[in-house]
């Protein structure tokens, strides 16, 4: 069996090499055939050589620095299948992502398990939990609805639970869903191209489970998601538009995919936030109170 295993950087050299070791230390793979590809999206801190240098096993590319996650994801995943080499499985691993020893035979066997199950191929997402806390910060979510994006999280420590939208921290892809819906989508440019991928997977009959325990650690990087109303309107346009902030068009895009109801409601929050972000705050505390 053989596994590529897909990363993208930018910029956090030892975080990066870090992840790679544990990578390196897995256990139980007997028989597994591990080849890696992280693509460096023009690190000041030469992350990419760096790794070259600690690992020359592993195929190391290099973006123009305007790939972010998405892009630099898709190059790495490009780079996988324009190897030559015939892989079973696509693992795609945030490189602040740190795995304990027998995160990916877990998820090897859950995925193996899942589909012996419903002998439908199927994609499985890891959970992780920040290291200092114990809470959880990535993993699967499952929709309330099919019609609305909102969602809650699953996590069983005994078996796997169906999801519909997973993080791409821990996602183990096997080639047959490669196959039929390709890799990440080109419309997007940093996040939600994960989300796009699981829903995408689901709508071509595929399942989508998160499984069982807690499989890593990764500190949660998303904090509040729109500017304050003490930055210039000019500031605040500019992150909805960002790929790093609200990243309206790809956004709009996914929802426009999948939730074409929500497209009125989605399009007027994104709008309040970025004009009347005083308003905004007053909602969201009014809700959780």
């Amino acid at each position: 069996m053989k596994i590529a295993v897909l990363l993208t950087c930018f910029n956090r050299k030892e975080k990066t090499k870090r992840c790679l070791r544990l990578l390196e230390n897995q256990k139980g793979l007997e028989g597994i055939d591990i080849h890696t590809y992280l693509t460096d999206d023009n690190s000041p801190d030469g992350t990419g050589k760096s790794v070259r240098e600690e690992f020359p096993d592993i195929t190391v590319g290099f973006g123009n620095g305007q790939l972010f996650w998405a892009g630099g994801m898709r190059n790495s995943w490009n780079l996988a299948l324009l190897s030559g080499n015939e892989y079973d499985y696509y693992f795609l691993l945030n490189d602040d992502t740190y795995m304990f020893e027998d995160t990916l035979r877990k998820m090897i066997s859950s995925n193996r398990k899942q589909f012996e199950k419903y002998n439908v191929p199927n994609i499985t997402i890891g959970t992780t939990i920040d290291d200092s806390t114990k809470k959880i910060t990535y993993g699967g979510y499952r929709l309330y609805s099919k019609l609305r994006l909102k969602h809650f999280l699953v996590n069983n420590p005994d078996q796997e639970e169906a999801c519909d939208l997973g993080c791409a921290n821990l996602m183990l892809v096997p080639a047959s869903i490669v196959n039929v819906i390709g890799i990440l989508g080109d419309n997007y440019i940093h996040g939600v191209a994960d989300f796009d991928y699981t829903m995408k997977a689901k709508k071509a009959g595929f399942g989508v489970f998160v499984a069982p325990g807690i499989l890593g650690t990764c500190t949660f990087d998303h904090g509040k998601n729109w500017k304050p109303q003490s930055s210039t309107l000019k500031d605040r346009i500019e992150y909805l538009y960002s790929p790093k902030g609200l990243a309206y068009k790809e956004f709009m895009f996914f929802i426009r995919q999948f939730f074409p109801v929500e497209v009125p409601f989605i399009f007027s929050k994104l709008w309040i936030k970025t004009l009347f972000p005083i308003v905004y705050d007053q909602f969201k505390g009014e809700r959780q109170n």
